[in-house]
């Protein structure tokens, strides 16, 4: 695919209200790809979507609960009147409340199976025909190095992010003509460790993580696997600060 078609993708990022999500639509944007910017919080998809616009890019927000089929399916549906199209669908809303299973905090466990599942689920659910009928398309969904190593008082986690890594797997070895990318993050900043309720788990993850990089980190390594050209499908990129193990 040439320069010129690469910036004209149009791309859906979910959670794109903060962190990972917001730093990669605001990278696109300026490489000059067109971005569909949802989440829950519209009022920072509207500033976010705004400040884009000021700056020449193209974006546009939707509120988006990607628990929702029926949200996130007009939510493709709004990026394709908005934009005439959907090349890019970036699976990035998750939770990561932590604590150990014996604390029995059931309820967040089902939280994130919600979200960093079924969301992406969701998001696969509502894109998947779009990118058939064009016989085109690109999912990027954000795993974790949870997705790779089980950590103590991010089991339910970790096994949501195992769960990202099968599903894009078997999307991938069922597709042949859209590809399928995963994306997993070390320690980055964003508000993902502000959902952990439990004081052990706190303290494990502050200490977790003394070492971080930026959510601009991420979106560059979202950016370089678009970017490629059409007949390369890059299946999966680590990246990590340098002192995480």
């Amino acid at each position: 695919m040439t320069t010129n078609e690469n910036t004209q993708k149009v791309v859906l990022i979910t959670g794109a209200s903060s962190g990972i999500g917001e730093a990669t639509a605001r990278l696109l944007a300026q490489k000059g790809l067109r971005v569909v910017l949802g989440a829950r919080r519209t009022d920072r998809l509207e500033m976010i979507a705004s400040e884009i616009r000021q700056k020449g890019g193209a974006a546009a927000c939707h509120a988006l609960d990607v628990t929702s089929l029926e949200d996130m399916q007009a939510c493709v549906e709004f990026a394709k009147d908005k934009f005439g199209r959907l090349d890019v669908m970036v699976n990035n809303a998750g939770l990561m409340p932590l604590a150990k299973l014996e604390a029995l905090k059931i309820d967040e466990w089902n939280r994130m199976i919600d979200v960093n599942i079924r969301g992406v689920l969701h998001g696969i659910a509502a894109a998947l025909p779009v990118f058939k009928q064009q016989q085109s398309g690109q999912f990027v969904n954000i795993s974790s190095i949870g997705g790779h190593n089980v950590y103590p008082t991010a089991v339910v986690y970790c096994a949501t992010k195992f769960a990202v890594s099968a599903i894009s797997e078997g999307l991938r070895q069922e597709s042949t003509d859209i590809r399928v990318t995963v994306i997993s993050p070390g320690t980055t900043e964003s508000e993902l460790a502000s959902t952990t309720t439990d004081a052990e788990a706190a303290q494990w993850l502050e200490e977790f993580r003394e070492a971080v990089i930026s959510a601009d980190a991420i979106a560059r390594a979202i950016a370089f696997a678009i970017e490629q050209p059409a007949d390369v499908d890059v299946n999966e990129i680590i990246v990590r600060p340098i002192r995480q193990n």
